[in-house]
């Protein structure tokens, strides 16, 4: 429920257009939902400007479609992360109109147009092919949440002429986002190149030495560039809603 939502009920009681219980009704799962094994934030968009996001591991079909059941009768636009192809056959039965992105692994839902509300491009830079997944999450975090993104994929930097030749639409950015595994050496040079935020992502990709994402992990913390910020490792959701809230307000 958004802001503006509760007003019209408000307005409508105080107008005599709709009766307190009916009012009472509508306003009573507010703040939150207890479905008894989630306790779904009918609040977060009057707060945060975005509805929960629903993180898809750990979770049956059943307990995801029943939380997905409670945020569309309120209209909420949905945005399923982390959920395996067999997930998605079985929540798909229940709302064939959900869309997923099977790289991704991701499931959305809107009605309508998505507004925007971003005021510049996000870029999303992958190193790899093989970081392209994580990169499509922060992607469509960033769409759905009403952003104009771009993306340019497998420019990493053992061939640093690939992105060079992009610098017309990297220099236009409003905020970056960069997709790493390996040793994680891309944003370092991305920072180095532009006067925009630019969010590091590492990833799990890599041989043995890459400990699963802990080298580039350490090497973009350690990174050398001024202007680079960077979230967990995989996670593509975290950097997606992170550049959405500066491109709100950049």
């Amino acid at each position: 429920m958004k802001q503006q939502d509760i007003e019209k009920i408000l307005q409508s009681v105080a107008a005599g257009a709709l009766k307190p219980d009916a009012a009472l009704e509508r306003l009573k799962t507010l703040p939150f939902e207890d479905l008894g094994y989630a306790s779904v934030d009918h609040h977060r968009t009057i707060r945060q400007g975005f509805p929960e996001v629903i993180y898809g591991e750990g979770k049956t079909a059943a307990q995801i479609i029943g939380i997905i059941k409670s945020m569309l009768l309120r209209k909420h636009p949905i945005l399923a992360t982390r959920i395996d192809a067999a997930k998605a056959k079985l929540i798909k039965k229940r709302y064939p109109k959900l869309k997923y992105y099977p790289d991704s692994r991701v499931l959305t839902l809107t009605s309508g147009k998505i507004p925007q509300q971003g005021k510049g491009l996000i870029l999303i830079i992958s190193a790899g092919t093989s970081d392209i997944p994580v990169a499509e999450e922060a992607l469509l975090t960033a769409q759905i949440m009403g952003n104009k993104v771009e993306h340019i994929y497998d420019v990493g930097v053992a061939g640093i002429h690939r992105l060079m030749s992009r610098g017309d639409q990297i220099r236009a950015a409003n905020v970056i986002i960069v997709v790493a595994g390996m040793e994680g050496a891309l944003p370092s040079v991305v920072g180095g190149l532009v006067s925009r935020p630019v969010i590091a992502v590492p990833t799990s990709t890599g041989y043995g030495a890459s400990f699963g994402g802990i080298a580039a992990l350490l090497g973009m913390l350690n990174t050398c560039a001024a202007g680079v910020t960077v979230v967990n490792i995989d996670n593509g959701f975290g950097a997606g809603y992170f550049a959405s809230l500066i491109n709100r307000e950049s």
